[in-house]
This record gives structure tokens, sequence and C-alpha cells, in this order.
């Protein structure tokens, strides 16, 4: 294993200009947009000018030909100042976009890489559904063969950049009697007719990125539209999720960061009793522990970002980052509201929306529990009951 842990000129580079865009464009909006409840669709057409939507593809499909690690730390900027454009860009890229550059025919890749990877439109994926979220196996979703297509008819839930996505990625049941081995995955275009985006959901945080419904009545597509072969859909998606816990482990460590970039410099200005708070050490032992774990939880993401451009296996490594990094991201922003005391508590700051946006990383793409269950399955293997 290369234990070099500096980043290359390259990965510096991206890092630096998706940092300079975040700070410039991104951050004067945050509070706008998590107010509001409006996706920033000029901000976004500006991350795709950057090619910041195509990052780890390959230039021939129109992506920026980078690594894992650059599409990461590209994640973890933009978190660092507003986690709700940060989650558009990793649901975009990691959900929307990866399964058909990873899985999908040529003729499909051809056709919808282009278009996703320059950002010409946004990519959704279709997994979770109202009564089927830890449990993949209850999903009710089907996908029939009719006369040379698919005919979907379900619905999923909970689905980010439903509203604006041009394409979306879709799990189905294409044969319940095979259980796991039975789930298919498609590619859904947006105005196919049977397919509707449902209702907006109201949320706690990440009030700025577009999470929605997908409603599928009779929805025909062609039957090239399948992902790989049939039956192999659930094994595509838990390998979809395995990498989309990398960038959901950077956007925890993004939001944390921010956290404490925000505290630092209020905790040596505010004043009690005559002095900085920065200067007590009950406060002092906040940002030590806010700045360790952080520290921690960067080594973790980059390193599962690392295994999977190196082609090593990495399904513990990021199980553990993203739930090492979701839960830092709980307690630094807990922190920093803390530190900042009644200020925390007001929109003044943004510590309270850092807050309320870190909670959804201990929830998507597996909650907690689930990484808690994926990691101990790695260490113990799967135990008879």
């Amino acid at each position: 294993m290369n234990l070099n842990l500096d980043l290359t000129d390259e990965q510096k580079l991206i890092r630096d200009m998706v940092r300079q865009f975040a700070v410039k464009d991104v951050e004067p909006r945050a509070a706008a947009i998590d107010r509001t409840e409006e996706m920033p669709l000029d901000t976004v057409k500006k991350m795709a000018e950057l090619s910041l939507l195509g990052i780890p593809f390959p230039e021939e499909y129109g992506g920026a030909g980078g690594d894992t690690l650059s599409y990461i730390l590209a994640v973890e900027e933009l978190a660092r100042v507003c986690g709700s454009t940060s989650i558009t860009l990793a649901a975009h890229t990691s959900l929307g976009t990866y399964p058909i550059y990873a899985f999908a025919s040529e003729e499909l890749r051809k056709k919808y890489l282009p278009p996703l990877a320059s950002g010409k439109y946004l990519g959704a994926m279709g997994l979770t559904e109202p009564d089927a979220g830890s449990d993949v196996m209850a999903m009710t979703t089907t996908a029939v063969r009719k006369n040379g297509n698919w005919v979907l008819n379900g619905r999923k839930q909970f689905i980010t950049n439903a509203g604006y996505a041009g394409s979306c990625v879709v799990a189905a049941v294409t044969d319940k009697s095979k259980g796991h081995r039975g789930i298919s995955a498609f590619v859904v275009e947006r105005d196919t007719p049977g397919f509707t985006i449902g209702r907006k959901e109201q949320k706690l945080g990440l009030r700025g990125s577009d999470t929605r419904e997908l409603v599928f009545e009779e929805c025909r597509i062609p039957e090239s539209n399948l992902l790989g072969k049939e039956g192999e859909g659930f094994a595509h998606f838990m390998q979809t999720l395995d990498g989309g816990r990398i960038s959901i482990g950077a956007l925890a460590l993004g939001i944390a960061q921010g956290a404490l970039d925000k505290s630092v410099p209020f905790v040596k200005e505010r004043k009690q009793f005559g002095k900085p708070i920065g200067s007590f050490q009950a406060i002092q032992h906040k940002i030590a522990d806010m700045a360790t774990e952080i520290e921690a939880a960067r080594h973790l993401v980059y390193h599962a970002a690392r295994l999977k451009d190196a082609g090593r296996p990495f399904v513990k490594e990021s199980a553990i980052a993203k739930l090492f990094a979701s839960e830092v991201a709980m307690r630094a922003t807990f922190n920093a509201i803390q530190v900042h005391g009644g200020y925390g508590y007001t929109q003044e700051y943004p510590v309270e929306r850092y807050y309320r946006d870190a909670k959804l990383c201990e929830i998507g793409e597996g909650t907690s529990e689930i990484q808690r269950l994926v990691i101990a399955r790695q260490v113990l293997g799967r135990l008879q009951p």
C-alpha cells in the first residue's frame, strides 16, 4: 500500500478551484436557498461550466477524467459552506451517473453519460420507497416485459434531484420469486409517458436541495434501458451505495469542517468576563475535540476514496468513513452551536443550518445502524443464527 498521504498537484488544483468557487459563488446564497427551499439552478449551471458534474468520469463520455478523491474533495469543499449544494453534486455523481458508467451497455453509456457528465442535466436514483428504506427486499415497484418494452409501476420516495433530473436510475422487481436476484435496474428519462414527479418534501435540513417522489403508472421504457442483465440490479445498487457512502462521508466532513471554520473566529472575538471565550478551558476543549475528530474523519474518508481509485476492496472502509464522519458532523455542529451560545440558536449565524444539514448524513445511503451491520459483517463474516 502506498502510504503517501499527500494530494497530487491535480487534486490540489481541483480542491483550490472548488474552494474559491464555494466561497465566492455558493456561500453568499447558502442561507437564502435554505430559507426559500429553492435549488439554485444558476449555481448548478456554473458547476457544470467548471466540469464539477463529471469529475470522476472519462473525457470520452464528457467527464473531466479525474479520480474519486478529486470528486470527494469537491463534495467536501462545497459542504464547508452549503450542504444543499454539496448533496446536489453528490447525488448526481454517485447515484444518478455512476451506475450508468459502471453497469450500462456501451449504447446506454454513449447516450446518457455525455449529458450527465457535462451537466446538461442532473441525474437521480430511485431506490427508496414508502415501505422500503433499509429493507430493500420490501420493494414493490415492478417492471414487466411487454411487447419489447419494460412497463414500470410503483412509487419511489426521498429522491434527491428528482425535480430537475433528466434521467433516473430506478430499481424494480422483475421476478419476485427470486428474492434479491429478482431486482433489476433501469434508466428512465424524465419525459417518459407514465413517469411523473411527485410532491416535494419539506425537510429539516439540506432545504436547498430538491427531494421528491417518483411515480410510475404503466411507464413504458425500451427493453434496452435495462442496466446490465435482468436480476443484477440488487448487486448494482449495493455497489453503488458502497461508493456513495464515501461521498456522504465527504459531505459530513465538509459540514463539520465548516462548523469549526465558523467557531474559531467567533471564540476569538466573543468576550465574556472581560476576555475572549476562547481563552476559557471549557471552550478550548470543545474546539480541540472538533479539530481532532474532523482530522480523523478526513483520513478515513480519503483512505476509502484512495482504495476505490486503486481498485481495492473498500466496502468496510466506506461504511466506516460514512459512519464516523456523519457522527462527527453531528457532534461538531452541536458543539459549534454551544460555543456560539444564544447566537448559535439563531439564523444570524450559519451553525444552526449546519446542525440541521448534518443529520441527513446519519440517515441517507444507509443509516448509522445499517453501517454498523455492514462493518460487523465485514469483520465477522455472516454468522448463522
